[in-house]
This record gives structure tokens, C-alpha cells and sequence, in this order.
């Protein structure tokens, strides 16, 4: 009995985790339009934000790996907190001086903390309990994980996307007073989100510090990276999760821009409806959308694709606890091609509210393809997280091919281009869908 007590908590406080790096991955999208329109960047330039972010993924999964070996998985916790902190403290000096090599190098120090803290959470999760729940466990905690996915892009659209950002050639008229006036404004605009975060985050490192958590994984674990890389499944799950986050950051980081690209604020603005319901959301937030930018409007929308992605991990979390974790991975992935294939097939509301869908199934293919890479490799657990949070490193990649490929052939070819990689998901779903007996907690 205190043992499953000791279980339970230690569960709830690293799902805290799960929501904090969430909401500030998603957060980061949020300045994707922004940063494009103040340093006139093409899509495949401002999509560098996503590759400085995700780019820490490829470098450090492993030497966190390494470091958790040395200094213990609580420790490293604490460690990756505070360099989140660190991160995100940077964004003061960055907005500041508005230097787009500062902006990018806050990212990567965030990106870090957050990249401990994937290599550690995950596996931690997952043997909270019996080998046969663990898929259904972290999509539990991949539910709260989307809890802050979802309320991060109304925060970005309504404090970060809301004011209009002048071109230089209107910079360049304004007196030096007015200059340096609005040039503040603008700074502080993504100060001071950060700051309140880093603040938060520093407080969070301290509960950890005091807290007691059950020493369940092996941190001299046996085995080495070349024992790994000799684990088939494993390796197919590690393309797995490249391709999930590359699709998922891809679709999710050009959002707002592929509702300009169609003309949604027109349909939008003269639709009752769909003003009604970001008039919902911004009061929500004690925020008004009279005089607020297009991207703003648009950005509110965004926070229904991240909260489908939310839903459909509390529905996750049920469906593989009945249903083999690999079969339910095969149909979300199948839904999700059908939803990008109608999207770009079509115009107008359907076409937006069926991109926004694709959240919805993107759902549970993280914790699912990454409970599915694990299975049944004992000791090599520690390792095997270190390789497949290596592979979110997908997140730079496919997003700067996506940028690409929209600058040369428009929304259409790169949307085609991600539905390549949940058709690779669908593959290692179908893989791993032989019957298994389920057992429920």
C-alpha cells in the first residue's frame, strides 16, 4: 500500500513536468510568425526558431543520458529545470538588442533542460507500474503534457501575437523618442512571458529538491549504446518518433501562416460563430481581441489543434489499456493522413477545421511509439529513452523541409510531404499490433 501511494505521487509530480515542457514547446510557435515578420525572415529563415529548439534533442538526449547515469535521475531533474530557467531568461537580452542569433541560442539552452528532462520522465513513467500499463501511463501524463500544448498558443496569440509589428521602413520614420518607445513595447511583449516562466520553473526545481522519489530504474544500468543499436524495434521506434514530431511541429509551427495563405480573416471576422468562439477564449484570458493583429485571431484557433492532441490522450490512455497500443497507433495514423489529404483537397472552414483535427490523432503517438520501442529491453531502458529522445530532433529537420518546400511549392507539396511521415507511423503501428494480453491497472 505505500508502495502504490509512493507510486502515485511520485506520478503526479512528474506529470507536472510533462505539462511544463508542453506549454513551452508550443509557446515557441508562437513566435515563429512573430520573429518572421521582425526580421522579414522567408518561412524556411523563421523556421531556424525550430531547429535551434529541436536541434538540442539531436546533441544532448545522449550526454543527458550519460549525466543522469552519473549524478542520478532526481539530480537531473533539478539540473534540466534550471537550465530551462536559464533559457528562458535569455529571451530578456534577445528581445532587447533583437538579435536573431540571440534568439536562437535561448532556444537551444531551453531546448536542453527540456531535453533532460525527456530522457529522464519518460522512462521513469513508464516503469511506475507493471511493463503491460505503461503505454496507457504515459499517455496519461502525455494527456497533461497536452493540457499545456493547449493553453500555450492562446497565451502566445493573445501576450506575445497581439500588438502589430511595424516593417523598418515605418520603424525607420518614427522619432527617437517614439522609436525607442515602441521598440520597448515590443521587447517586453516576449520578456516578460519568460521571465514569469523562469520564475515558475526555479520554483518548481526547489519542490523537486525536497521531494522523495522511488528509485525504480537502474542508474549503472548494464549494456552500452551499441547494444541498442542492436535492438530492431527499437531503432524502427527511434525513426518513429522523428517522423511524429517532425509532422506534429511542421503542421503545428505553420498554422497561423496557412490560415493567411488562405484568407481565413474574411470567413472568419463575418462568421458569428467562430468570432464567438475567439471572444471565448480571450476572455478566458481577461484579454480583448479589438485592435489586436490578423495573427492573433488566427493564432487563438491554433489552441484546438494542441487541445485535441490533449483529449485524445485521456481517450488514449483507455483505448490501450483495451486495445493493442500498436493497433489504436495504426488507426490515429491512418486518420491523420485522411485529414491532411482533405485539408489541402479543400478550402475554407472545412479545410482549417480539418488541419486542426489532425491534433486530435496526433494524440497518442508519441507515448505510444515510445512505450512500444522499450518493450522488453531490460536495463537498456536509460539508453533506449537517451536514442529516442535523440529522434525529436525530427522537429528541426522535417519543419526546415517543410519551409523549403513551402517557399518554392506552397502549403499543398509540404502538407503531402508530411503525410509521408504518418504513413511510416501507420507502418510501425501495424508492426506492432499483434495481440498482446492487456492488463488494467
Amino acid at each position: 500500500m505505500t508502495e502504490t501511494k509512493s507510486y502515485r505521487s511520485s506520478f503526479i509530480l512528474l506529470t507536472t513536468l510533462f505539462f511544463l515542457w508542453g506549454f513551452i514547446t508550443v509557446l515557441v510557435d508562437s513566435l515563429v510568425p512573430r520573429l518572421k515578420e521582425l526580421f522579414t525572415l522567408s518561412y524556411s529563415q523563421a523556421i531556424l526558431v525550430q531547429f535551434a529548439f529541436f536541434g538540442a534533442y539531436f546533441i544532448l538526449s545522449i550526454p543527458a543520458s550519460y549525466i543522469l547515469s552519473k549524478i542520478g535521475y532526481k539530480k537531473g531533474i533539478i539540473l534540466g529545470l534550471l537550465t530551462m530557467a536559464l533559457g528562458c531568461l535569455l529571451f530578456y537580452p534577445a528581445a532587447s538588442y533583437r538579435v536573431f542569433g540571440t534568439f536562437l541560442f535561448a532556444y537551444f539552452i531551453l531546448a536542453g533542460g527540456i531535453t533532460v528532462l525527456q530522457v529522464a520522465a519518460n522512462p521513469f513513467v513508464a516503469v511506475l507500474g507493471s511493463e503491460d500499463g505503461a503505454s496507457s501511463r504515459l499517455n496519461l501524463s502525455q494527456a497533461f503534457n497536452s493540457l499545456g500544448t493547449a493553453i500555450a498558443p492562446a497565451i502566445g496569440a493573445l501576450f506575445i501575437l497581439s500588438d502589430k509589428i511595424k516593417t523598418k521602413d515605418e520603424i525607420a520614420s518614427l522619432t527617437e523618442t517614439a522609436k525607442q518607445a515602441y521598440l520597448t513595447t515590443e521587447a517586453s511583449a516576449v520578456q516578460k512571458p519568460f521571465i514569469g516562466l523562469a520564475l515558475f520553473i526555479v520554483l518548481i526545481a526547489i519542490f523537486f529538491f525536497f521531494a522523495k522519489l522511488p528509485k525504480l530504474i537502474s542508474e549503472k544500468s548494464s549494456g552500452t549504446y551499441s547494444d541498442a543499436f542492436k535492438q530492431p524495434n527499437l531503432m524502427l521506434g527511434v525513426l518513429g518518433i522523428f517522423c511524429y514530431v517532425g509532422a506534429e511541429v511542421s503542421i503545428g509551427s505553420f498554422l497561423v501562416n496557412y490560415f493567411q495563405d488562405m484568407n481565413m480573416m474574411p470567413l472568419i471576422t463575418e462568421n458569428s460563430t467562430m468570432m464567438g468562439i475567439a471572444e471565448v477564449v480571450a476572455k478566458a484570458f481577461n484579454k480583448s481581441l479589438v485592435g489586436t493583429d490578423d495573427k492573433a485571431l488566427l493564432g487563438i484557433f491554433v489552441i484546438f489543434y494542441w487541445s485535441g492532441a490533449m483529449i485524445g490522450r485521456f481517450i488514449g490512455s483507455y483505448l490501450t489499456k483495451i486495445m493493442s497500443p500498436g493497433k489504436v497507433l495504426s488507426i490515429f495514423a491512418s486518420i491523420a493522413i485522411l485529414l491532411i489529404l482533405i485539408s489541402i483537397s479543400t478550402t475554407g472552414l472545412l479545410s482549417m477545421w480539418s488541419i486542426l483535427a489532425v491534433g486530435l490523432f496526433n494524440s497518442i503517438m508519441f507515448p505510444t511509439i515510445f512505450t512500444l520501442a522499450i518493450d522488453g529491453i531490460g536495463d537498456l531502458k536509460p539508453k533506449g529513452s537517451g536514442l529516442l529522445c535523440t529522434a525529436i530532433v525530427g522537429g528541426a529537420f522535417i519543419p526546415l523541409a517543410c519551409g523549403n518546400l513551402i517557399d518554392s511549392k506552397g502549403f499543398g507539396v509540404a502538407f503531402v510531404f508530411v503525410t509521408l511521415c504518418y504513413g511510416y507511423i501507420l507502418y510501425y503501428g501495424v508492426r506492432n499490433s499483434k495481440p498482446s494480453l492487456v492488463v488494467s491497472e
